[in-house]
């Protein structure tokens, strides 16, 4: 019974690690994806000279009432740019806090 336990004690410490590169091999490449993307239309808005904030990323109403009513002609390229961003960031997110947690349960095993 011992032996049981202990052989699935290393096979689920070897699917955490799997699973912990896994995360790290996709936080890469997404943020190799998304860097691109943001990029294409980042250098967009340069070429037209629409600046903006993090402030208007992250507050829509800010964004509505202060930069796409200054650029109207863009609000396709400013949108996409902002959900960009925002999706980047939550993907991240919950990649490291996957990894963090897959970390605590290797080390407590």
């Amino acid at each position: 019974m011992i032996s049981f336990a202990v052989r699935l004690i290393a096979h689920m410490s070897q699917l955490l690690t799997f699973l912990a590169i896994g995360f790290f091999a996709a936080l890469f490449f997404l943020n190799f994806y998304f860097r691109v993307k943001i990029l294409k239309i980042y250098k967009i808005l340069v070429a037209n000279r629409i600046e903006f904030g993090v402030q208007h990323i992250f507050n829509n109403q800010k964004m509505e009432s202060e930069v796409l009513k200054r650029y109207p002609a863009h609000k396709a390229d400013i949108l996409n740019f902002s959900n960009h961003i925002k999706r980047s960031l939550m993907y991240a997110l919950i990649l490291v806090v996957g990894i963090t947690i897959i970390g605590f349960i290797i080390k407590t095993i």
